[in-house]
């Protein structure tokens, strides 16, 4: 895909991986409208990339459905959705309340999935679009302390995998984006600061390259970085083997 000129949605974009990702698109030419819950954070965005702010808590289905009204309006349909927002939390899941569950999983699987809904029917009538989901590698193989987090971001890659076949042949095209540790203030947000020497948070601009990639060589899936595909297989090939290295080194 050519991003020149082409109509891009990013949620999340307030920080971290979206505010990066705003940036690197904007320096190919995408036109972007942007998305998050902090207004004074997407303003800074918008002076920085020429975006189109509009400021939308996704977990509130009214606020949804206004953001995809107004996106609809002001550009007639998007070329390219990234499904970028989304939360974490860390500890038992015992020790985890209702409130925390549902919201993580409204953010992380139910927002994607709606927006997914509402934009793929203009992407489908122009026959081309791309949906880009942010995984992650947790998703793959499952972490520790993570169940909810790691659930939704599994369903995630079962949507797309799943979407990917329905939309076989119309144009439209699905990635997912699956990161391992990335140095945002996302394990602050969860309330538990990673602080592990290995594997290396990687910068937000790395990932925001990997969906950039993703969108111009029209990529099914990208695992970033590359050498945590070796965990991914692992579990799917030796799945014992994995639990039992999983289990003592986490």
């Amino acid at each position: 895909m050519d991003l020149t000129g082409a109509r891009v949605l990013i949620t999340g974009a307030s920080g971290g991986i979206g505010r990066a990702t705003s940036r690197q698109l904007a320096a190919v030419g995408a036109v972007l409208i942007v998305t998050g819950r902090s207004g004074d954070a997407l303003q800074e965005v918008a002076r920085e990339t020429g975006a189109d702010p509009l400021a939308a808590d996704l977990t509130d289905p009214r606020q949804l459905e206004g953001l995809v009204r107004d996106v609809l309006e002001r550009t007639g349909g998007i070329d390219v959705l990234v499904n970028n927002a989304g939360a974490g939390w860390a500890g038992r899941l015992a020790d985890m309340d209702a409130t925390a569950i549902n919201e993580l999983v409204a953010l992380n699987l139910t927002a994607p999935i709606h927006l997914t809904h509402a934009l793929l029917p203009s992407m489908l009538e122009q026959a081309r679009g791309q949906i880009v989901n942010v995984a992650s590698i947790s998703g793959h193989v499952g972490v520790r302390n993570e169940a909810v987090y790691a659930a939704t971001k599994a369903g995630l890659l079962g949507f797309s995998e799943s979407l990917r076949y329905e939309l076989t042949g119309s144009g439209v095209r699905v990635s997912t984006v699956s990161p391992g540790v990335v140095a945002t203030n996302f394990f602050e947000r969860r309330g538990d600061p990673y602080t592990r020497s290995r594997p290396r948070p990687l910068p937000p601009e790395r990932i925001a390259r990997a969906i950039v990639r993703a969108i111009e060589q029209e990529r099914d899936e990208i695992v970033e970085p590359g050498w945590l595909r070796f965990p991914i297989w692992l579990r799917g090939t030796w799945p014992a083997l994995y639990r039992a290295l999983a289990r003592r080194w986490g």
